[in-house]
């Protein structure tokens, strides 16, 4: 026997750059061996997670369960764990085996739930596996001075599996199918890569709209950038639905002697985002088109805020706008699930005396007014436009931007009771005349001033049908 082999071994130690990053930080840590004695309320756990911002470090204790939606409402990241490889590859080239739950190892900005302080000492791992550090509360915090602390972890005892209740398990799959349901449509949303980017033109526009020294030659120049949307917006002008003297020759034209720079803006705003999603194939029989219903409301509600006393009244061009994209919700539905779609079309066709609110609540349960309001949220539309959208069924809505969802609902009660969209006819709440500081009779002119020019307006409409 040697006397290599006859000397005593000495214990394992941590790789030397932990050693080494622990003495220039000046904190005093003991080498213990891993034990599953040891409190997991003690044991730091690293997870190294990226997205598209970059990584980030994330430290709990191992009695914690670490949920990714609370992370994400937290730091409004859609975080994932890194790749298996790329984590190993960045453990190899400090010769680690295991990620130490130290904040200044890595470039990456750091999370660590706060609960992890209120422990007298704290186990951490080594980067050689088999061998932890131990650290006191005071050191593990000191480490800590650039990285941000919260609350993300669910305590395990929190969490009860269901090891020995057989009877319960059908009301307990029962209640879980329709929590995944609910979940799978707001992971569909926020996760595919289907809904599509908010269109360039929108974009250059949405510019325009909040600065206060924009001039007609800006706007003339986005909207004859998209020959598309010009060509619209000068047969918008010549329609014989505004009656303008002469021929409309140009983009120009049409904002300054027809249609203005407030409403072509909201126009634009409006059509650029309506062609984002096509018409779906299927549409339940005998509806009226999508965007005949738009321009119907939209016209409409062009009349209604007119009459609105001058001191009340909101900005012509956005409820324009409100009224244009008041059924954008039915395209998101459409696009995201088309299956689903079928359903409903199906569905609507043998519920006429139903709004389609509560039909799709029942098949999906969500509704356009909410997949709706949900996207121009996320394309960061005004908030005018996304309150119109989403409170437009309740007559009674009082909140932030009321009169925008106001006029919608109006609009659409008002036009329903002449035959035009879905549902059943209802009688105009007087509170939602009141709110708006208009009469019936004001309501009802400014609806029949839009059918008498019915011929016209479809018209209109037909152009952006076959444009799709």
């Amino acid at each position: 026997m040697t006397e290599a082999a006859l000397a005593p071994q000495s214990p394992p130690q941590p790789p030397a750059i932990i050693l080494h990053l622990l003495n220039k930080l000046g904190l005093t840590y003991q080498i213990i061996s891993d034990s599953p004695a040891l409190a997991k309320a003690q044991r730091v756990q690293a997870v190294l997670l990226d997205d598209a911002v970059g990584a980030l470090l994330v430290l709990f204790g191992q009695d914690q369960l670490l949920d990714l939606k609370r992370l994400t409402e937290l730091t409004g990241r859609k975080l994932f764990a890194v790749k298996p490889e790329r984590l190993e590859r960045m453990l190899a080239k400090h010769n680690l085996k295991t990620l130490p739950g130290l904040a200044s190892l890595t470039s990456s900005p750091c999370l660590y739930d706060e609960r992890l302080l209120q422990q007298p000492s704290l186990y951490i791992e080594s980067g050689q596996p088999g061998i932890l550090l131990e650290l006191s509360s005071e050191a593990f915090k000191e480490q800590l001075c650039k990285a941000s602390a919260a609350r993300f972890g669910e305590p395990l005892s929190n969490i009860r599996p269901n090891l020995d209740r057989p009877n319960d398990d059908r009301s307990e799959i029962s209640q879980a199918v329709q929590v995944f349901t609910a979940r799978r449509i707001q992971q569909r949303l926020e996760e595919t890569i289907e809904i599509p980017p908010l269109p360039a033109t929108a974009q250059k526009i949405i510019k325009l709209r909040v600065n206060p020294n924009v001039t007609v030659d800006a706007i003339t120049a986005v909207v004859e950038a998209d020959p598309a949307l010009a060509a619209q917006v000068v047969s918008w002008a010549a329609s014989p639905y505004y009656a303008a003297p002469g021929k409309i020759r140009s983009v120009e034209d049409a904002i300054v002697r027809v249609l203005g720079f407030d409403l072509v803006i909201n126009l634009a705003l409006g059509l650029a985002l309506g062609k984002t999603l096509s018409l779906p194939k299927d549409q339940p029989q005998e509806a009226t088109p999508y965007w005949q219903l738009a321009i119907y409301n939209a016209a409409v509600i062009e009349g209604l805020t007119r009459a609105i006393p001058r001191e009340r009244r909101p900005e012509s061009g956005l409820t324009y706008l409100a009224g244009l994209l008041h059924s954008f919700g039915y395209l998101v539905l459409a696009h995201v699930f088309p299956p689903h779609f079928s359903l409903i079309c199906r569905h609507l066709e043998v519920n006429p005396h139903l709004p389609h609110s509560y039909i799709e609540q029942h098949l999906l349960g969500i509704t356009r007014e909410q997949i709706g309001a949900w996207l121009m949220s996320y394309w960061d539309m005004p908030e005018e436009l996304i309150s119109a959208l989403r409170f437009q069924l309740d007559p009674q809505y009082v909140g932030a931007n009321a009169v925008y969802p106001n006029l919608v609902c109006l609009s659409a009660s008002l036009l329903r009771n002449h035959g035009i969209g879905s549902g059943a006819r209802s009688e105009i709440p007087q509170e939602l005349l009141d709110n708006l500081g208009i009469s019936l009779a004001q309501a009802e002119d400014a609806v029949n001033k839009v059918l008498q020019a019915e011929v016209a307006l479809r018209e209109l409409a037909a152009q952006h049908n076959s444009s799709h």
